[in-house]
C-alpha cells in the first residue's frame, strides 16, 4: 500500500530522515515511535506529498508520488484521511461544517445527503449530538473524535494519525484508541499511527474488535487463540530506523536506545 525506499530529507543543514525504508501492507497498522524531532511527523507529510524528499522514492499503491504533479497528488490525497494533532478543526465552522467540509466543497450531494453522511460519521465516533456545536464548545477529546470523523469522509483507504492521544486523560485516550482499533478490524483501514504514547501503542497492538450479532462492538485481548498480526512498529532514532518489527520483538529488543525509550 505504501513504500518508502531510501528516503532522505533535510531542512537547511538539519537532516531529519536518513535513508529510511519500510513498507505498509493493505490493512496493516504501522506504529511509528521516537523522541520529539526524530522525523515521525515528517513521514506523514511525505506520504501526503506536502513536502518532497531530497532522495529516494515513495510509492502509494505502486505509484511513485515523488514524480507527480500537484494536480495528480490531489487525487492521491483523496484516498488518504489525516487526523491532525489537537483535531485542527476550523474554529469558525460548526461540527457539521467541519466534518462535511470536503463534501460541501467538492461533491454534488444535496445538503440533505451531506447531513445524512455527516450524522453517520459522527455516529461512528459517538458524537451525533454535537453536530451543531462550535469547536470552542468541545473538549480536547471531542475535537480529536470530530477530526477522525472528518478524516473518514470519502471512505479513505489509508488514515494517518499524528499524535492523536497526546495530552488526553486516560478515559478519553482509551476512546480514541478504540476508534483506531475499530477502523482497523471492522473497516480494514490501512493506518500510520505516529506517537510517543507507549500505553496507547501497546493497546492497539494487543487488542482487537469484534462485531457481535446484536450490533455491539466487543474489544478483546489477544492471546494464545488470537494474535493481532497486522500491527508492526518502527522506532526512529535521530532520523534513522533503529527497529522494525512486532510488539513482542520490540519488548525484547536489545538495542540500547530502544530499551531506554521503552523504559
Amino acid at each position: 500500500m505504501i513504500e518508502f525506499r531510501n528516503i532522505t530529507k533535510a531542512f537547511y543543514d538539519s537532516v531529519v530522515l536518513k535513508s529510511v525504508s519500510f513498507g505498509i501492507s493493505r490493512g496493516e497498522t504501522k506504529i511509528i515511535l521516537g523522541a520529539s524531532g526524530s522525523g515521525k511527523s515528517t513521514i506523514l507529510k511525505l506520504i501526503l506529498g506536502l513536502i518532497q524528499p531530497d532522495d529516494g522514492e515513495i510509492l502509494i499503491e505502486g505509484e511513485d508520488i515523488t514524480q507527480m504533479s500537484e494536480r495528480d497528488l490531489v487525487h492521491v490525497r483523496r484516498r488518504i484521511g489525516m487526523v491532525f494533532q489537537e483535531g485542527a478543526l476550523f474554529d469558525s465552522l460548526s461540527v457539521r461544517e467541519n466534518v462535511g467540509y470536503r463534501l460541501f466543497e467538492e461533491s454534488h450531494m444535496s445538503d440533505e445527503e451531506i447531513e445524512v453522511a455527516v450524522l453517520r460519521l459522527l455516529g461512528f465516533v459517538g458524537l451525533e449530538e454535537a453536530i451543531d456545536k462550535m469547536p470552542s464548545e468541545l473538549s480536547g477529546g471531542m475535537k480529536r473524535r470530530v477530526g477522525i470523523a472528518r478524516a473518514l469522509v470519502g471512505s479513505p483507504k489509508v488514515i494517518l494519525y499524528d499524535e492523536p492521544t497526546a495530552g488526553l486523560d486516560p478515559i478519553t485516550k482509551r476512546t480514541i484508541v478504540d476508534l483506531v482499533i475499530k477502523l482497523r478490524d471492522l473497516e480494514g483501514v490501512t493506518s500510520v499511527f505516529v506517537t510517543h504514547d507507549l500505553q496507547a501503542a501497546q493497546t492497539i497492538a494487543s487488542e482487537y474488535a469484534v462485531a457481535e450479532d446484536n450490533g455491539q462492538i466487543r474489544f478483546a485481548q489477544a492471546g494464545c487463540d488470537f494474535c493481532v498480526a497486522n500491527i508492526h512498529f518502527i522506532m526512529l532514532q535521530e532520523g534513522s530506523v533503529c527497529f522494525q518489527g512486532s510488539y513482542p520483538e520490540l519488548v525484547e529488543c536489545k538495542d540500547p536506545y530502544v530499551k531506554t525509550f521503552m523504559a
